[in-house]
């Protein structure tokens, strides 16, 4: 009531010629946040509750481990409501939504609002019938937060595609992930970490709580990371990086052909009996760059493994390591290497890894990577490392997480939202074209 008597308040000292765009910036106003009010000139006791992303609305991030009984139990009891959803008839699709925002008007906003009712992503009675309003765009924000994508508030083809994926489909995908879940039941350490390869998510466990998260790169669908159990057993500060023979066919020789300085702007030697030649030296049309070694030097500007790598033993010959091109960590999709994870703010992952080896504090992790020197940490206690595939979860709070099946394991034909992707932060990169560590290092 106070806050309505205020903004009429506002409203009268307008003219009525520009009342029209002063509603619209107050509008504005209101859905941007504390910050913004402030840089208007809005008292901060306006700010009594955000409008546009009421608290019952939320996505919070969850302190429970994806692999662990709380999830399964949470997963299972999810797959009972899909299959009452499913038996209610499921959900219409949504069509002409695409950039919808605050302030549309149609048809297409009914159908929205309804999808999103469906779910619990939007109270039935909240808000007006036939405009996109705030708490649409809240309901909107949840549903994004829920299938990891960027969380504008705002129809993109994604969230489009995402909410077009029908209800037996998305019931399937939880049954199929219950079993995967339960594979896991068994005791994994009082240390660990999980890599789910379709969320691109790290998250580091400890005495059965979510430690940290990190946003990560994984494998492209036709370079596809293994799912796999290991253990992490050291970490190399500013390490150079051999390419493997396999991206040396099918990413370093190409590129030659087309930029004969790539080598050198990559700072990438040709080591020939431990000798280092010239690549002008080399005929790239024929075979005869298949038989050198390839060094990148360490740096964290141009290094594809910036200044970490994480050796974790396997058969797969794949590992984890930091990135020169951070920018790719904002995107929804992150199906980028050639098989190798890389780790978002790497720095708190690696020394949550050294946290049980002496010497190894996070002062000495920034010594370590700010000496721009070769150094190796060797963990006293090795962590283990899962590589899990789940594309579909559910934590304690209720809430459901869906993610595309970039893989194709699901066997339940997941229609794809990557065809439809939102815009990416790595788009406005400056970083160089880099190829990726990957399978078969040497």
């Amino acid at each position: 009531m106070l806050q309505t008597a205020r903004h009429a308040h506002l409203r009268s000292l307008v003219r009525p010629s520009a009342r029209p765009l002063a509603a619209a910036l107050l509008g504005a106003t209101l859905l941007a946040g504390p910050a913004v009010a402030r840089e208007a000139g809005f008292a901060q006791a306006e700010w009594a509750q955000d409008y546009s992303s009421p608290t019952t609305m939320q996505v919070h991030r969850s302190s429970t481990p994806i692999l662990s009984p709380d999830t399964i139990a949470a997963t299972e009891a999810m797959v009972e409501k899909y299959r009452s959803i499913v038996a209610r008839g499921g959900w219409q699709a949504v069509s002409g939504a695409a950039g919808l925002r605050v302030g549309s008007r149609g048809p297409a906003v009914a159908a929205v609002r309804q999808r999103l009712i469906v779910t619990g992503d939007l109270d039935a009675t909240a808000g007006g019938a036939g405009v996109y309003d705030s708490y649409v765009a809240a309901g909107v924000k949840r549903f994004q937060a829920r299938h990891g994508l960027s969380q504008t508030g705002q129809m993109s083809p994604a969230t489009q595609a995402a909410m077009n994926v029908p209800a037996d489909v998305r019931l399937r995908q939880l049954e199929t992930n219950v079993i995967r879940l339960r594979s896991y039941s068994g005791d994994l350490g009082r240390r660990f970490v999980i890599t789910n390869i379709p969320a691109a998510l790290v998250q580091t466990v400890e005495n059965g709580q979510v430690v940290t998260l990190h946003a990560a790169g994984v494998g492209k669908i036709d370079r596809q990371s293994p799912i796999m159990n290991a253990k992490a057993v050291e970490i190399n500060f500013n390490p150079t990086w051999t390419v493997p023979a396999s991206i040396v066919r099918k990413d370093l020789i190409p590129k030659m052909q087309k930029d004969p300085n790539y080598l050198t702007d990559n700072k990438i030697r040709i080591l020939s009996g431990g000798q280092e030649i010239s690549p002008r030296s080399v005929n790239w049309n024929s075979d005869e760059g298949t038989r050198y070694t390839y060094r990148q030097d360490s740096g964290a500007d141009f290094n594809s493994m910036g200044v970490v790598r994480i050796n974790i033993p396997n058969p797969h010959g794949v590992f984890m390591h930091d990135t020169n091109s951070r920018g790719v960590f904002g995107d929804d999709f992150r199906f980028i290497s050639s098989g190798c994870v890389r780790v978002q703010n790497v720095r708190e992952y690696i020394t949550w890894l050294l946290k049980d080896t002496p010497g190894w504090d996070r002062a000495h992790v920034e010594q370590a990577v700010e000496s721009g020197q070769r150094i190796d940490a060797r963990l006293t206690q090795p962590v283990p490392v899962y590589w899990t595939y789940i594309t579909a979860w559910a934590t304690p709070d209720g809430t459901v997480q869906f993610r595309d099946d970039i893989y194709k394991r699901d066997g339940v034909n997941v229609p794809s939202t990557i065809e439809a992707p939102t815009p990416v932060a790595s788009a406005a990169s400056t970083q160089p074209e880099v190829f990726e560590p990957g399978d078969e290092e040497n």
